[in-house]
């Protein structure tokens, strides 16, 4: 077994021929090994990581791990490798794992499976970070201030503390450095998508890069506090008056980009079965309430909380429910929410043409689809839960299914609707797990039966309407002006038009091939054309022998000629 030998150099080369400073080439490194540790060797060879260190295509001993490696399937060392990477891997593999679109249903499960933690950042700095910050010693700003952390995540640590006025907060604080190291590492994942969409076929069917800048984005507005503050404050206006959810204030005085301060929500945890039984809380009725909040976020804000998983839900004595950690949200524009309406009503009216037409339209096709075979599929799909009474319907299921034929016809739906099945799927596993026969489908129908009348409603048509007509006043009032300035140019340059021929590569290519083949078959039969009329026209006397001899050169050259083209015939119709 190859082994990979450390590179004494200060800078790097990856695929793509350009060179980066030592920094980054060590991370680089340090990717190349963790892959090939994990036996993803060919992963990193796609990704051009093969030029910084040679790569084996199989895990290499590493202590007690080698030894139970052999019972860890592709999808354990995926997710093993990233945990090994730190924050940005740890975070891309969680948004990966919603990604049902992308990964098959194994790795998705275990992606979910990473958790992010960190290592204690110790108190002295914790103290020093916060006087920087603050622009005042922590004895000021809090009455008091626990050193020991309630959580320690990837990107920062939460704090218990109270404010001078007795108010109990908690202070999340983001790790020294974490900045740098997610720029750097979103950096290279930039550059790593590029190489790998020039050196993988199969990337043609996903916009690796413009994947990678989305996490990017991501990323980015979880490292900052205050976004993560008004996110908060958003939820709070949306849900003015319900005393059934509470929602964390937010300290502003001393909330920074690197410091969130927010009222400390107390309670039980919402999957602490036997303390929620002991305090005498209906668990069907709290499964109700918690997906009737998320349904609310989703159907009638457009603006809702992307990980509602068990450790974000706590529950007061009174049943109401305390929601914390808002840093990965989505968003449901007022189109979406349009064509999600759209969905449910092609489903029940079992019209996979149009179910089709949404899907497209809703998705990013990377090359031809089938139509056919997706209307095949959905009508498969669909035909699987027709007449099936609507408490047996579980949604995760219908989801997944939904999002299986995506991914077999190569569909890239957007984040915000990834996120979106993500919430609804852990939505539907919280419930379950509160009440074994919590039906998530009941309770989804009466909102799908809103989005539906909202979408066909009078006054959203009479909008629409309204913007139609403002926009084609617009281009009736601009027309004009467009028209003279393109006769205008017709007189002066005349008409030119450029055409830019993206997707065509391969077509290209194709008539490059064909015309090659003609052309080496138009050589061949003008060697054995020649050779013919030379041995039945010429007769000169003495030099048979250098006939032979001719004759047996150009037969043979004919012969390579002609099994040349025959064996490049073969292998493109084998590709």
């Amino acid at each position: 077994m190859a082994r990979a030998t450390r590179v004494q150099v200060d800078r790097a080369e990856i695929a793509g021929g350009h060179t980066v400073p030592g920094d980054k080439a060590k991370r680089y490194r340090q990717i190349a090994r963790v892959l090939s540790h994990h036996g993803l060797g060919y992963l990193a060879s796609i990704l051009g990581l093969s030029r910084i260190v040679p790569l084996p295509l199989r895990p290499r001993p590493l202590g007690a791990r080698s030894r139970r490696s052999n019972s860890l399937s592709p999808p354990d060392h995926v997710r093993m490798a990233l945990e090994e990477l730190g924050t940005t891997f740890i975070k891309l593999g969680q948004i990966l794992s919603t990604r049902a679109d992308l990964l098959p249903t194994q790795y998705l499960a275990e992606l979910s499976k990473l958790q992010d933690s960190g290592p204690q950042v110790p108190f002295d700095v914790v103290r020093e970070m916060l006087a920087t910050e603050l622009g005042r010693p922590i004895e000021e700003v809090f009455a008091a201030f626990d050193p020991e952390p309630l959580a320690s995540a990837s990107i920062g640590q939460a704090h218990a503390a109270v404010l001078q006025d007795g108010t109990d907060v908690v202070v999340k604080i983001r790790r020294p450095g974490v900045v740098e190291q997610v720029r750097n590492d979103l950096e290279i994942l930039q550059d790593l998508a590029q190489v790998a969409s020039r050196r993988w076929s199969a990337a043609s069917r996903y916009d690796l890069p413009g994947l990678a800048r989305e996490f990017a984005e991501t990323l980015r507005a979880e490292l900052d506090y205050i976004s993560e503050g008004h996110n908060a404050e958003r939820f709070a206006a949306n849900f003015a008056g319900d005393r059934s959810i509470r929602i964390p204030r937010v300290f502003w005085d001393t909330t920074t980009s690197r410091v969130l301060t927010l009222e400390r929500i107390r309670g039980l945890k919402i999957n602490d079965l036997a303390a929620l039984d002991s305090a005498h809380i209906d668990r069907k009725a709290l499964a109700e309430h918690a997906t009737r909040i998320i349904l609310k976020m989703v159907c009638e804000d457009g603006f809702f909380h992307a990980d509602p998983h068990p450790g974000n839900f706590f529950i007061e004595p009174d049943g109401c429910i305390g929601l914390i950690d808002f840093g990965m949200v989505g968003y449901v524009d007022e189109r979406t929410r349009g064509q999600l309406a759209q969905i449910v009503l092609a489903v029940t009216g079992h019209d996979t043409v149009s179910l089709v037409d949404i899907f497209l339209e809703l998705g990013i096709a990377r090359g031809a689809v089938n139509r056919d075979l997706m209307r095949h599929d959905l009508d498969r799909m669909i035909l699987r839960y027709y007449g099936m009474e609507l408490g047996k319907i579980k949604v995760g299921e219908v989801l997944n299914a939904t999002l299986e034929i995506v991914r077999r016809h190569h569909l890239q739906i957007p984040s915000n609707l990834a996120l979106l099945i993500k919430t609804f799927v852990m939505s539907e596993g919280l419930g379950t797990q509160l009440d074994p026969t919590f039906n998530m489908a009941a309770l989804l129908a009466p909102y799908a039966r809103w989005l539906t009348i909202r979408y066909y409603s009078p006054a959203l048509w009479a909008r629409r309407l309204g913007e139609a007509g403002l926009d084609m006043a617009h281009l009736a009032t601009e027309l004009p002006q467009q028209i003279r300035r393109i006769i205008g140019e017709i007189e002066r340059d005349g008409l030119q038009v450029g055409i830019k021929p993206e997707g065509l590569d391969p077509v290209i290519r194709r008539f490059e091939q064909l015309a090659n083949r003609i052309v080496l078959g138009i050589i061949a039969a003008a060697f054995i054309n020649g050779l013919a009329v030379l041995l039945s026209v010429y007769r000169i006397p003495g030099i048979d022998q250098w006939v032979a001899l001719l004759f047996a050169v150009g037969f043979v050259v004919a012969i390579t000629l002609g099994a040349f083209l025959a064996w490049s015939i073969l292998r493109s119709w084998r590709g």
